[in-house]
């Protein structure tokens, strides 16, 4: 650490040590002069994580770290900024606004080191010791809110495919998974989840799959078949295929694709009424009559 970021960073440290309060109160003010809030958080939530955030870049300054690395290397710091921005990120802020949130704290930090010192050369390496701690800090703001947005939109996603694959019971011992729409990779691991758990929680025996509103089959898409119905299988359960069109079972053979070991039915209702067949078992041996 050279003498003139020692200097600096003793400036900053020494405007903060008594003014914390106002520095975080001169932030909040700062944000929402600036719009850099447009979520709807309250005054007193915008003061907590400003008194957090404010705390620890005044630790984070004190501690032997060079500057460049305080904000990824001490955990503090590091801590506010990331709950800063994953909280922004889920309450559906925009990424440049909470970049721009934690920039506006560059006006408070130098505000307060101007009523410190009037020495034109201590301000000027107060500035840039801020702005650098601080550019450091957006950044990572703003990493952590595409990190933070990428995560909620792959929950969303699975969400969103739950509810496009429900597991329905259909008889006592049958499920029924009615598809609708393409049948991707993606897709099929959430079905083949959802009927695995579906057969050991309900004791399913026969598992019927639904094509109807599937639009077309390929290669791909028998390949997934094929495979959800080998995990079915796997389970103890029979599985049935049905809402073969007459197109689908067009392409399917000149295709060349292979579904002989698949038991398949034209509509929902044949396939249900082989699922009950299957599930009826043999009929009961009447006695004999008594002489």
């Amino acid at each position: 650490m050279t003498g003139s970021e020692m200097a600096a960073r003793k400036c900053v440290v020494g405007a903060m040590e008594s003014r914390v309060d106002e520095i975080a109160d001169r932030w909040v003010q700062l944000q929402m002069e600036q719009g850099a809030v447009h979520t709807g958080m309250r005054e007193s939530e915008l003061r907590e994580e400003a008194d957090a955030l404010v705390a620890a870049v005044a630790a984070g300054l004190e501690s032997p770290l060079p500057v460049e690395r305080i904000v990824t290397s001490y955990a503090d710091l590091q801590r506010a900024v990331t709950q800063l921005s994953l909280r922004r990120a889920r309450g559906g802020e925009s990424p440049t606004a909470t970049s721009l949130a934690v920039l506006a704290l560059k006006e408070a930090l130098l505000e307060a080191v101007q009523e410190r010192t009037q020495d034109s050369g201590e301000l000027f390496s107060a500035a840039l010791l801020i702005n650098q701690l601080l550019d450091a800090a957006g950044a990572l703001s703003f990493d952590t809110y595409v990190e933070g947005r990428e995560e909620i939109i792959r929950r969303q996603n699975r969400q969103l495919l739950e509810l496009s694959t429900p597991v329905v019971r259909l008889w006592r011992q049958v499920l029924g998974v009615p598809l609708i729409g393409t049948l991707d990779t993606a897709r099929t691991q959430v079905v083949m989840e959802n009927l695995l758990q579906a057969i050991q929680d309900q004791e399913a025996t026969v598992a019927i799959i639904d094509i109807t509103g599937v639009p077309t089959v390929d290669t791909a898409v028998a390949q997934h078949l094929m495979q959800t119905v080998n995990a079915v299988r796997l389970m103890g359960a029979d599985c049935i295929i049905s809402g073969i069109r007459p197109p689908i079972a067009q392409t399917i053979a000149q295709l060349g694709i292979d579904l002989s070991t698949i038991m398949t039915r034209a509509t929902l209702a044949d396939a249900l009424s082989e699922a009950i067949k299957l599930t009826a078992g043999p009929l009961p041996v009447a006695a004999p009559a008594p002489r």
